[in-house]
């Protein structure tokens, strides 16, 4: 894997796991339910300038970053919510850049959207704990790539998005020895 390659991907590309038992589901509830805490813990201390800084050239700014996880965040407990009442729904996809580009997510302090991700997994846990293992093999159509998603394979995808992100502004602090 070269540099930019490392910098974009720095936990590689999400692969599909090939069984997620419920051990398995236990331990990414778990990673939904501390991760706002993590973050949180990650940038509390950034100034303007840090969360300004981008994670890797020609990417996105640590500001840009967290309001893109509350944006994907709460899309992904739509979609949840979608495949659990209705019968295979086609979830609606988003341009992630062009959400990136709008000024809530370039210019806007990242309070605002430290709350959202707070409340948005509060409820995402409390709504996976819940379920059965028959609604884990629900399933939505993403219409973008022509293909159903089961509920457990979208959670390990989303725990994969946690740990994606978390790493970008990890390494980016580590890299500046920001403390």
């Amino acid at each position: 894997m070269n540099n930019l390659e490392q910098k974009k991907y720095p936990m590689g590309r999400f692969e599909v796991p090939e069984d997620i038992c419920d051990i398995k589901l236990n331990d990414y509830i778990k990673v939904i339910k501390n991760f706002p805490d993590r973050l949180k813990n990650l940038i509390e201390n950034f100034n303007d300038e840090q969360l300004d800084t981008q994670y890797r050239k020609g990417g996105w700014t640590v500001r840009q970053l967290i309001n893109h996880i509350a944006d994907s965040h709460i899309n992904s407990l739509m979609r949840l919510k979608l495949a659990l009442t209705e019968e295979n729904p086609t979830i609606k996809p988003y341009d992630e850049a062009k959400w990136a580009e709008l000024q809530d997510s370039v210019n806007m302090p990242i309070k605002p959207a430290m709350r959202m991700i707070k409340g948005t997994h509060q409820r995402w846990t409390h709504l996976l704990k819940s379920m059965t293992n028959k609604q884990f093999e629900r399933t939505f159509h993403h219409p973008e790539q022509n293909k159903n998603y089961d509920l457990r394979t979208y959670l390990a995808h989303y725990v994969w998005h946690c740990n994606h992100h978390f790493a970008h502004i990890e390494n980016l602090k580590k890299e500046k020895n920001w403390q």
